[in-house]
């Protein structure tokens, strides 16, 4: 296999779409080192793993040589980015832009090369552009094209308002790439409008147009929706490390290869080998525990990492399992379904039938970290059962 060919395997894992690859292959070809792009909004302070998936691919680009453009859109965090928002987001102000730069560039040096990393400001070049170069700008795109964009359409025909503002949003993005001359650009897939404009101006303004490299948005730890901290399934990367251990190891096991592919920096053998041991019968809890330190140790150090599971405690938090719970199993014997009450019974999370009535009276039975009531049945299928403040268990209901 050559280089080219490594470099692409690794360039590839993890990633939704690449436009366009052979383009992206005679870049490689050419053996210099390219300008990779990526722009962040200084939009909130913290950084959870979702917003790591993209700094983890810049890391792999610097391990393979290349030149790592960390943008930081302090002009466009002043726009506000109207990516998936039903309504017109409020800009920050210049200090609230400013402090949150700061945070930024203080967490992404945990996983990128500070040597290798540019910072660069895209106030630098759009400050200096003036109204009579935004109106060029602006004479770049269409109305019409504008609302291909699927929010802005589904806005507009919902009869939302859009602010004429928002339009300079994905202009003042794509001219980005122009300015940096940037031969890549990343963004998750919620991006695609806004990196392909890139492209456009880039082809406008006389300049070979960049490679887009989609990653996916991470499911957070309910494995369902992107990880947000807005419905608390997240993991921040400056959560303590016994609360990242806890969390971490609470998500469900379907997650565990899609954690490892856009989190971990092990190589796809590595991977593959510890998939070979768990389709062995290796508890799937251990295969999260070593994702787990591999993460706290990135973040907090190698020490923390080895002493994070005595961090974790006994306490009970809302959305995290504790590493010490025990996983639990409950047989329908051929009924579709069972009373919850019957279940915290069975599992010994109740001491009898008395106590486990009294606990879903008073509320203090919670499945999946919903309070329920005794009407409440459960279904074939994993669940996370908490009876009273200290009992919880992972519980598996079989037919």
């Amino acid at each position: 296999m050559s280089s080219v060919d490594e470099a692409l395997a690794l360039i590839k894992r993890g990633a939704e779409e690449i436009l366009v690859e052979e383009e992206l292959v005679k870049k490689l070809e050419s053996g210099r080192p390219l300008k990779i792009k990526a722009g962040f909004d200084p939009t909130a302070p913290d950084l959870h793993l979702g917003h790591t998936v993209l700094i983890n691919k810049l890391r792999q680009f610097q391990e393979l040589g290349h030149e790592v453009l960390f943008l930081i859109g302090d002009f466009t965090g002043m726009i506000g980015d109207p990516t998936g928002k039903s309504a017109t987001r409020p800009p920050l102000t210049e200090e609230q832009v400013a402090a949150n730069a700061e945070t930024y560039t203080q967490q992404v040096f945990k996983i990128l090369d500070k040597e290798k990393t540019k910072i660069v400001f895209n106030s630098e070049w759009m400050n200096t552009m003036g109204a009579a170069g935004m109106i060029r700008l602006a004479g770049q795109q269409t109305v019409a094209r504008m609302l291909e964009r699927d929010d802005f359409k589904k806005r507009y025909k919902a009869g939302q308002s859009i602010s004429i503002h928002e339009f300079l949003y994905p202009l003042v993005q794509g001219y980005d790439s122009v300015a940096m001359e940037a031969d890549v650009e990343l963004g998750g897939t919620d991006q695609k409008f806004n990196l392909l404009m890139g492209r456009e101006l880039q082809k406008h303004y006389g300049q070979d147009p960049q490679t887009i490299i989609m990653m996916p948005l991470l499911e957070g730890l309910d494995g369902v929706n992107k990880m947000s901290k807005s419905l608390n399934n997240y993991v921040g990367i400056t959560d303590a490390p016994g609360e990242m251990f806890s969390k971490i190891v609470s998500m469900p096991d379907s997650m565990i290869w899609r954690y490892f592919e856009l989190l971990s920096f092990r190589s796809v053998a590595e991977i593959e080998s510890l998939k070979v041991e768990m389709d062995g019968g290796r508890n799937p809890r251990d295969i999260k525990i070593e994702l787990a330190k591999e993460l706290i140790a990135r973040f907090h150090g190698d020490e923390a990492a080895e002493n994070a599971d005595k961090g974790a405690g006994n306490i009970i938090r809302e959305g995290e399992l504790p590493a010490d719970a025990p996983e639990l199993e409950v047989e329908l014997g051929g009924q579709e379904d069972m009373p919850v009450s019957a279940i915290i019974n069975k599992t010994g999370l109740a001491q009898n039938s008395a106590q486990a009535k009294d606990m879903l009276t008073n509320g203090r039975v919670k499945v999946d970290w919903e309070v329920v009531d005794a009407k409440y049945r459960l279904s074939p299928g994993e669940y996370i059962i908490q009876a009273g403040k200290k009992k919880i268990a992972r519980v598996m209901v079989k037919k």
